[in-house]
This record gives structure tokens, sequence and C-alpha cells, in this order.
């Protein structure tokens, strides 16, 4: 049980980090347009959804559905900006 919260929680990090990577790009770049802004209220709501799925349906996994999460999306974080600096040089 522990093992699917762990891999629920990294698939819904994974999701997020790619939603909230495609929202940020499209924020700073200055080309906000209503899928960027799907985007953004897709990736607000994306953990709220998973973590209250985990709570009432596998209890047991909800702690690490959120250590899942959390790891992939500080994770994914670090290796995008690890590769941009290097594509930078």
């Amino acid at each position: 049980m522990l093992l699917l919260g762990l891999i629920i929680g990294a698939a819904s990090g994974f999701v997020q980090f790619c939603l909230l990577a495609k929202f940020t790009k499209a924020a700073t770049g200055g080309a906000m347009s209503k899928k960027a802004v799907l985007f953004g209220v897709c990736q607000f709501f994306l953990p709220i959804v998973v973590l209250l799925g985990c709570a009432f349906l596998l209890r047991d996994a909800l702690l690490w559905a959120a250590v899942g999460m959390a790891a992939v999306l500080i994770i994914g974080a670090f290796v995008k900006f690890i590769l941009t600096k290097k594509q930078g040089d």
C-alpha cells in the first residue's frame, strides 16, 4: 500500500511539474493565453484532488503520496535548473 502511494504521488508530481513548467514559461515569456491559464489552474488543483483522493480511498498511502509528489517536484526543478545552466554556457 505504501509503494502504491509513492507511485501515485510521483506520477502526480511529474504531471504537476510539467503543468507548472508550461505555465511559468508562458507567464515569463509574455505569451499568456487561455491555454496557459488553464495549465496554471490545473496545476493548482491537481495536488488537492490527488491528496483528497488518497485520503478517502487509500488512507494509509496518503503520507507517501505527499512525499512522492514533493520529491518529484523538487528533483524536477533541480534537474531543469542544471540543464538550463548547461545550455546557457
